[in-house]
């Protein structure tokens, strides 16, 4: 059932527009129409959002919610320019092992050089669906920490993990 979307705020309805052909309803995980949610990521020095201490828990979400998400490790193969994107961006490609295969996403990762992305293992969500960015399918969301600005520091992994690895 969930929360119908003409009682939310326009950025929350865009989130909810989203994460609606991916079976995610709003309502379902809980949130309320006027709670903050993260609908899009920025980077901003000046207002800081995402400094730890300015963030409120977000609420429980089933284990069965958190299980279906496919994340696995993988090895970017390439970095290209994204000039066509609306935020500084690379078009990647990573090498998620034998059964995934290779993706390719747009990330605003552009805080780490091409040489830096090369061969790195990274994490990334591979089932969250595709999504258009300036043209461009990106299909799958790769992970890292944000620091209280937005800018993305990208997950590392131990020695000995291999493309096509689980995280649970």
């Amino acid at each position: 059932m969930g929360i119908p979307p003409d009682v939310l705020d326009s950025a929350t309805r865009q989130l909810w527009v989203e994460l609606s052909p991916y079976g995610l309803d709003l309502g379902k995980l809980g949130h309320s129409p006027r709670l903050g949610v993260m609908t899009k990521h920025e980077i901003n020095s000046e207002d800081l959002p995402y400094a730890a201490d300015s963030l409120e828990r977000k609420p429980d979400v089933g284990a069965n919610d958190y299980f279906a998400l496919d994340i696995r490790t993988g090895r970017i193969v390439d970095v290209q320019g994204f000039p066509e994107a609306r935020k500084p961006a690379w078009k990647i490609r990573v090498d998620f092992g034998p059964v995934i295969g290779e993706l390719q996403s747009s990330a605003q990762i552009t805080n780490y050089s091409r040489d830096e992305l090369m061969g790195r293992l990274v994490v990334g969500a591979v089932n969250l669906g595709k999504k258009r960015i300036a043209g461009f399918t990106s299909e799958f969301l790769i992970l890292g920490a944000l620091d209280p600005d937005g800018t993305v520091r990208l997950l590392q992994l131990e020695d000995g993990v291999g493309p096509g690895a689980p995280v649970a």
